[in-house]
């Protein structure tokens, strides 16, 4: 029994189905960069403008606080003006002291970004270096660094700061310096795994194989092809562990084994202002609030750039 069953095919017609116009490409435009495509997405997003804009306003008041106020922070403290209210001039108050709040916040923004950028800068060095010849080169050189880097990560930093503070070298020599030598040393391990990972994830890649091919040495390879294509995770974590930083200033400070009392910093205003917090709890308001946009902006630019510079996490 034979069957006489045909297939049908149905075509849509050619002019509902313009391939031209699907398919096309356009020649004259070079590709877009990994960061000129992020660039395009930031400059589009609320979120990186928002930040972008409270980080600039911030490095403002630090590089020229008196711009936004002519009162000096400490001399002109007097004590008939004790937790005195706000007055022209004083839209803060004052603290116990007599000193004025809104001049304290701001000549204290210094020392705090200060300790953040400093911390930044070296935990990249060192981080990035070690991270990336551990990843590159790997074998005992990666075990040797691991090791090491795990030494320093086992230990919370608000811990391994109390120990690290008592030591002779620190105890008598508080400064900014010092706070910046005592993060960056318990803080190093987390930019070190993050490059690691980042330069494992690059170093097959077709383009470094083709770079050794045509002669240039490991080395050569590292610096100028695999560490440009590993940087956007890397700052990323930069970004976000800025404000991870002053926070912990803060709250070294705040413990009385961070900044000494005679240098300004949200943090030694904060540990000022619990003998006033029942009568005048606006002293402890203004140096936290400051403290609390300062670490916001820089999460906030962080979010952005991972959304614009993480493939995987970027919005479909």
């Amino acid at each position: 029994m034979t069957s006489n069953f045909q297939a049908e095919h149905f075509v849509a017609p050619i002019d509902e189905t313009p391939l031209l116009a699907t398919d096309s490409v356009k020649t004259d435009q070079a590709p877009l960069s990994l960061w000129s495509e992020a660039w395009r997405k930031l400059r589009r997003r609320p979120l990186f403008i928002v930040s972008s804009l409270l980080i600039v306003l911030l490095l403002v008041i630090a590089l020229f606080p008196g711009l936004f106020t002519q009162v000096a922070p400490n001399d002109n403290c007097d004590l008939q003006f004790s937790d005195g209210a706000p007055q022209p001039g004083h839209p803060f108050g004052y603290t116990f002291q007599g000193c004025d709040v809104f001049s304290r916040v701001i000549h204290g923004t210094q020392a705090s970004l200060s300790v953040g950028v400093l911390s930044v800068i070296f935990v990249l060095i060192i981080g990035v270096t070690l991270g990336a010849l551990a990843g590159f080169f790997g074998g005992w050189l990666d075990a040797v660094i691991a090791r090491l880097g795990d030494i320093f990560f086992a230990l919370p930093l608000v811990l391994g700061a109390l120990v690290i503070t008592q030591l002779p070298f620190f105890k008598d020599n508080k400064s900014v310096w010092t706070v910046v030598m005592v993060i960056v040393l318990l803080a190093w391990p987390q930019m070190a795994r993050i490059t690691r990972g980042a330069v494992i994830e690059v170093r097959n890649a077709d383009f470094v194989t083709a770079a050794r091919s045509l002669g240039v040495s490991r080395m050569g390879s590292l610096l100028r092809h695999v560490l440009p294509n590993a940087l956007a995770p890397i700052i990323v974590l930069a970004t976000m562990e800025l404000g991870v930083f002053i926070v912990a200033e803060a709250t070294l400070s705040f413990l009385g084994i961070g900044l000494p009392g005679s240098v300004m910093s949200w943090g030694n205003d904060i540990a000022a202002a619990q003998s006033s917090l029942r009568t005048n709890p606006a002293v402890l308001l203004y140096p936290a609030t400051a403290l609390s946009i300062t670490v916001l902006s820089f999460i906030m630019l962080g979010d952005a750039l991972r959304d614009a510079l993480d493939p995987k996490s970027r919005q479909r």
